[in-house]
């Protein structure tokens, strides 16, 4: 992006994609909010009098430096409510994951970030992602320490390729089910047409903040990926208006109860020589038949053992020993 382009931005998208905090964290503190600005990136905003019934809601946004949108959308949301600051009801983190990504328009640096989320992290440990994550992981820890039971990550995201369901989530199935249940009709609300319940950590921020902090946790897809300033913002207007009402205290919007998938395969990427069986135009949710080879990679084959399995996340070009894919079937 052009050095034009960027200063045509509305300043608060400009803020947000800078890890600028310096004018929404000055208007909750003068309203009498305790700020934080523990790390890089990251800002906290709790109310002045602790209380344990008061949700802890963290929103995380640019995991993956090219994914623009989610931005945008959060940018609009936090600067109109740091203008009224008194609407919000709820502790928040706000976290922008990849600044450096971002700020050279690429999708991470050394690594994804969203597999770094794990304790063992193999020959990744070294890598620049490794250091962002150790200090997103202790912000994290941070905010949910003390906080009540009512804790929610949304980390918002767009994906690489098209799908048949556009906007679609994926929830750890290891969340209690009154929370799982409360997150997903909340989704649904937000417009979110799909979820997918995933058994098994890869290493993503969501499923990190679910099983070490109890938090209610979802990786939400809202679409395709965009150019920063050049996203259709109307795409987001259901997430948005129910992002609006979580911070608020407000009920969410009606929405259709989305449809639920589960996890039956993972597809890892064991060597250089792995190799998917169809095309790179393949959208998300692609069915395939029983008996169907997903990818080949040397002597080991991934085929659909069910009737019908949909293919989600096909991505050939992780690192070996990464998830390449998985595929789901509809509950």
């Amino acid at each position: 992006m052009s050095k034009a382009s960027f200063e045509a931005l509305p300043e608060s998208v400009r803020a947000l994609a800078q890890a600028d905090f310096g004018q929404v964290a000055d208007l909750f503190r003068a309203a009498g909010f305790t700020v934080g600005l523990p790390a890089k990136g990251v800002l906290t905003v709790k109310s002045a009098q602790p209380d344990a019934d008061r949700p802890a809601v963290l929103l995380s946004v640019g995991v993956h430096g090219d994914e623009t949108g989610p931005i945008e959308m959060v940018a609009h949301t936090v600067d109109a409510l740091s203008r009224a600051p008194h609407g919000l009801k709820v502790d928040l983190m706000l976290c922008v994951g990849s600044i450096d990504a971002i700020a050279v328009g690429k999708r991470f640096i050394d690594a994804d970030l969203n597999r770094m989320f794990r304790l063992d992290r193999g020959d990744l440990a070294a890598t620049f992602e490794a250091g962002r994550a150790d200090t997103l992981i202790a912000a994290t820890r941070d905010f949910f320490d003390g906080a009540g039971p009512r804790r929610w990550h949304l980390d918002l995201h767009t994906a690489i390729r098209a799908s048949r369901y556009p906007q679609f989530a994926i929830v750890p199935e290891l969340i209690a089910d009154g929370p799982r249940n409360a997150l997903i009709e909340w989704l649904g609300q937000g417009g979110i047409e799909a979820v997918i319940m995933n058994p098994k950590s890869a290493g993503t921020y969501s499923y990190w903040t679910a099983e070490q902090h109890g938090a209610a946790s979802s990786t939400v897809e809202l679409g395709r990926i965009g150019t920063l300033g050049q996203n259709d913002l109307s795409q987001f207007a259901a997430m948005s208006a129910a992002l609006h009402a979580l911070l608020r205290g407000l009920p969410a919007p009606q929405g259709a109860a989305p449809l639920v998938f589960n996890t039956v395969q993972s597809i890892t990427k064991l060597s250089d020589a792995f190799r998917m069986s169809f095309g790179r135009e393949t959208e998300n949710f692609t069915p395939l038949k029983q008996g169907d080879v997903i990818a080949t990679d040397g002597d080991t084959v991934y085929t659909v053992k069910h009737d019908e399995e949909f293919v989600v996340f096909p991505n050939p070009d992780v690192r070996v020993g990464l998830r390449a894919g998985i595929m789901v079937v509809r509950t």
